[in-house]
């Protein structure tokens, strides 16, 4: 089985936004599940809203990368797979709908963060991005 999502990278400063859900204990990159036959920027323009009420730019969007790994706390086989958009957006994201907080994270921050995340982390990491 296979979770398709899409998230949103927001780094500054050798940090990226995370967020967490209202009763979890492990951190996420904002975004979410497409619903019906929406686009990756569809989804990424309603999921953002959702969670950090800003408006993203659909014409801002850029591809960053795909990453898949166990879907955390799901049963052995269900994979979720993390398309990742770069995206301006305006307003200033505060946590909202089933959003608890939002926080800043590193590199060091690794073992806080779901599986896939930890791929996407890998990945800024080693391009220069996340400190």
């Amino acid at each position: 089985m296979l979770i398709d999502k899409v998230a949103l990278l927001y780094w500054q400063d050798g940090r990226i936004l995370s967020s967490r859900s209202k009763g979890k204990d492990t951190w996420y990159l904002p975004g979410g599940k497409r619903e019906g036959g929406e686009s990756d920027v569809e989804t990424l323009v309603r999921e953002i809203q959702e969670e950090l009420s800003v408006s993203v730019d659909p014409e801002t969007a850029v591809y960053y990368g795909t990453f898949e790994a166990q879907a955390h706390g799901k049963s052995e086989g269900i994979i979720v797979r993390m398309t990742c958009y770069t995206a301006g957006f305006s307003g200033t994201p505060v946590a909202s709908h089933e959003i608890e907080e939002l926080k800043w994270l590193t590199y060091s921050d690794m073992d806080v963060v779901s599986p896939v995340d930890k791929l996407i982390f890998e990945d800024l990491h080693k391009k220069g991005y996340l400190s």
